[in-house]
């Protein structure tokens, strides 16, 4: 199976100061996060709270889910925190 994105939902977890999506191989559902130190990386004008994390996820999400998809080809696991350097 490929992984794949076709849920559009992402959240903000305060606790964890990162944002959360989802992909999916086959049935199984994979957890993702965006460490917030990252969206400095991805958009240096990211406005540091909930919005701003947020937004910048939604107008890099073809760039982010790439991402995603390169860390998850390297290691199968059931969650990644993409950092930085993922960037």
């Amino acid at each position: 199976m490929t992984l794949t994105f076709p849920n559009l939902s992402r959240s903000y977890d305060e606790r964890g100061r990162r944002v959360r999506f989802w992909g999916y191989d086959g049935t199984f559902e994979i957890n993702f996060f965006v460490e917030q130190r990252a969206f400095s990386r991805i958009d240096p004008s990211t406005k540091l709270d909930e919005a701003g994390f947020l937004n910048t996820f939604d107008r890099y999400r073809d760039r982010i889910l790439k991402v995603a998809s390169n860390a998850y080809s390297d290691r199968h696991r059931d969650a990644y925190t993409l950092v930085v350097a993922d960037f």
